[in-house]
């Protein structure tokens, strides 16, 4: 069925360490009246998970996938969400008007996980994924090709383009949907 939004939803995803928050935090700021959504942090917030992973070396939570959409289905619905997580293939395809995978160096990427304490296995793990372009492939996969932008986060630089670029797109969202 056709969206009933007259406002877009964004999600910014991509490999942890890509700069997702600080991205999604300053589209939402950017945009009078979005907000920034840290699926990560509302997994933990709401307890949305079946407990910690069973290798404690990953230090993270089994996800409730299923909660976690029951409990933004509303405000996704109503629209001007800029949504930050780093898997994507379990949202409701209908949900987003823009997929943002964020991508970085694995030069940039290493020390980015190893300054936030990772064990070296779960550095190890994040680094191959980014390599394998896993994330990238999931949106590709899950959402509509032409939605889908891959966009550099190596730098200061990087995060302030994409920021632009992404309100840009969003501020002409109305202006630019189908006629229905």
């Amino acid at each position: 069925k056709m969206s009933t939004r007259t406002v877009p939803n964004v999600l910014i995803t991509g490999t942890p360490g890509t700069g997702k928050s600080s991205t999604a935090e300053r589209v939402a700021a950017a945009l009078p009246g979005f907000k920034h959504v840290n699926v990560g942090e509302l997994v933990k917030s709401k307890s949305l998970h079946a407990g910690k992973h069973e290798d404690a070396e990953f230090d993270c939570f089994v996800l409730d996938e299923d909660m976690i959409c029951d409990e933004l289905e509303d405000q996704m619905t109503a629209g001007g969400n800029v949504v930050d997580f780093h898997t994507c293939d379990f949202f409701p395809e209908r949900w987003f008007d823009l997929v943002v995978v964020l991508r970085a160096d694995n030069s940039i990427l290493y020390p980015r996980l190893e300054a936030r304490g990772y064990s070296q296995k779960k550095v190890q793990e994040n680094v191959e994924c980014e390599i394998m372009c896993v994330v990238a492939e999931d949106a590709r996969e899950s959402y509509r090709e032409d939605i889908v932008w891959e966009l550099q986060s190596n730098s200061l630089e990087d995060l302030e383009a994409n920021v632009a670029r992404i309100a840009t797109q969003v501020s002409q969202w109305a202006n630019i949907q189908p006629a229905l």
